[in-house]
């Protein structure tokens, strides 16, 4: 399988693409959770598995409904949108999650790019939902065919926190080309990374990194992290 990455070959469509198939895998385990799974918690300080698909949910509903307002996505607004859904039951938390992965592929598409970061963060909480509930999978499976190229792209965005100048050559394990992350601005080597694709996306996602094994040279951990 080979992942390619430049902007000659960006899918317009990839984003929602990884939504459908993330929304058909992920939530027939949530509609047969019983409600106190939802109470379990994350790997996002301070949040239940029901507070992130709450954040999940109305994430994906503004895009749908082209809500963004000064501050949208910041810890504040995220904070205000699971306050409004504190008394929904944890099925209609799941409805709207599951409208939102349903419908926001074209708007997605529409905006050639600038959103695709939504469908991303998404992917990577329901790896956290996966975790914390001790299923298997957690930020890997077939549907990396469609997150890896959209990490390689997010990480060279606006919206990216990615070191300045530091491009990082990933050998991912089972993929045929290295992945290229960041860019640099010649006055730094690339790092490189070498190791599984579920660990480089918890290195990226700055998400725990108990019990992996990977390579890392030329940068350090903190550096990788691309969501702040």
């Amino acid at each position: 399988m080979t992942v390619t990455t430049t902007d000659e070959t960006y899918e317009p469509d990839r984003a929602g693409r990884l939504l459908l198939a993330e929304r058909d895998a992920l939530v027939p385990l949530l509609r047969a959770a019983p409600d106190e799974a939802y109470a379990i918690r994350t790997c996002c300080p301070g949040w239940t598995v029901r507070h992130l698909l709450a954040h999940c949910g109305s994430a994906l509903m503004r895009v749908v409904e082209s809500r963004f307002e000064e501050g949208v996505y910041s810890p504040e607004s995220n904070e205000r949108d699971i306050a409004e859904r504190a008394d929904w039951p944890n099925s209609r938390i799941v409805d709207e999650l599951e409208r939102g992965m349903t419908e926001a592929g074209p708007a997605m598409a529409a905006a050639k790019g600038r959103l695709d970061g939504v469908a991303l963060g998404e992917w990577v909480h329901s790896g956290d939902v996966r975790e914390a509930w001790g299923e298997p999978g957690a930020y890997g499976g077939d549907r990396l065919a469609d997150a890896l190229p959209l990490l390689a792209a997010y990480s060279r965005s606006e919206f990216s926190t990615a070191t300045p100048g530091l491009a990082v050559h990933a050998d991912v394990d089972g993929w045929d080309e290295p992945l290229i992350l960041g860019a640099t601005d010649g006055r730094r080597p690339p790092a490189r990374y070498i190791g599984d694709a579920p660990t480089l996306i918890r290195l990226c996602a700055g998400r725990p990194l108990t019990g992996t094994r990977y390579e890392l040279a030329g940068a350090t951990e903190r550096e990788l992290a691309l969501f702040g």
